[in-house]
């Protein structure tokens, strides 16, 4: 067999293969090899270029031709962390050996290191076949990723407007819910407020639906900017609010805020060119007057001081006291 049909051979059926001389240096290689190494491999001597770690160190040509046939563990050594094996046989030549290598376990990194492409690699190497395997695997592990945290997103969203009033963008009656839970499960210091609009029937009656939806969008925003980012503001009813004063039972700053608020509501809302004229009273309870404050108990005391604060004139704050609890739950 010639030279150049031998040569033309190897590069079709071992594109990785290195062929060096009875002196060990390198007189040929496929074109794979060709595109992974660094240029200047002919002529350079294969145990300086390559150092053979297994099945024994190789350090000399005799010990390289003598295990012919043997599979090979190499390291390319301007590559510290390369990962090679090979096979070394007699080329056609005397005293020519043919080393044919592939990359192994390296072989992910090496295709996305130097652009490999299925024409890299011989017709009948089942690595492309991985190769396809590995790219469509990862693929599709990227799809479900993405599919992954759009769910997560859409549960985020859905538990979120869950516990959202979708006209307003407040809180719900199942966020106070749980929201109480936790601070007395905690046993931290809170204040719970529980406030109704007064004339607000009036608006709805005079002024249609649209314009009592304004002004409830209106008086969450008042409460919104009247409280802090850590407190609950909370739409219950059609006009009733709860709002969730974490971290304070101090009753001079609980009063502070509630009077702000009043003051706020008490102000004009104008929505297409005609007055709605509202006011708010507030009932409020501390979870420190309790002993063993529960939910229930707590969102009962504070409907009843918000009662009698309409009893008392409406567009007022009252602390509950015990005797409220006998008052009519009418204004």
């Amino acid at each position: 067999m010639s030279g150049n049909l031998c040569h033309e051979m190897l590069n079709v059926l071992c594109p990785m293969h290195i062929v060096f001389n009875r002196n060990g240096e390198i007189t040929s290689c496929g074109p794979t090899a060709q595109k992974i190494f660094p240029q200047g491999l002919i002529g350079r001597r294969f145990l300086d270029v390559f150092s053979i770690k297994r099945p024994r160190k190789i350090s000399t040509l005799d010990a390289l031709t003598a295990n012919t046939g043997v599979r090979l563990k190499l390291q390319f050594q301007d590559m510290p962390d390369s990962q090679l094996q090979g096979v070394v046989m007699p080329g056609p030549d005397a005293g020519q050996m043919v080393v044919n290598l592939s990359l192994g376990i390296s072989i992910i990194d090496a295709v996305s290191d130097h652009n490999l492409t299925a024409a890299d690699f011989a017709a009948t190497d089942l690595t492309v076949e991985m190769l396809y395997l590995v790219e469509a695997k990862s693929a599709a592990m990227e799809a479900s990723r993405r599919l992954n945290e759009r769910l997560q997103v859409a549960r985020v969203e859905a538990e979120e407007l869950a516990l959202t009033d979708t006209l307003t963008g407040l809180k719900n009656r199942r966020a106070v819910d749980q929201e109480l839970s936790t601070v007395l499960n905690l046993g931290t210091p809170f204040a719970l407020m529980h406030i109704d609009l007064d004339f607000f029937k009036a608006v709805n009656d005079t002024l249609g639906h649209a314009a009592g939806d304004y002004v409830l969008q209106r008086v969450a925003g008042i409460m919104n900017n009247e409280t802090r980012k850590v407190d609950v503001v909370a739409r219950v009813g059609g006009d009733e609010f709860v709002i969730l004063i974490k971290g304070t039972e101090e009753h001079a700053h609980i009063e502070r805020i509630a009077d702000r608020i009043i003051t706020k509501l008490q102000s004009p809302i104008f929505f297409e060119n005609e007055v709605c004229q509202i006011s708010g009273s507030i009932g409020t309870v501390v979870a420190g007057d309790y002993s063993e404050p529960t939910a229930d108990v707590l969102l009962g005391d504070a409907d009843a001081a918000l009662y009698a604060a309409k009893h008392a004139g409406r567009g007022c704050h009252l602390f509950f006291s015990p005797m409220m609890r006998d008052m009519p739950q009418t204004a």
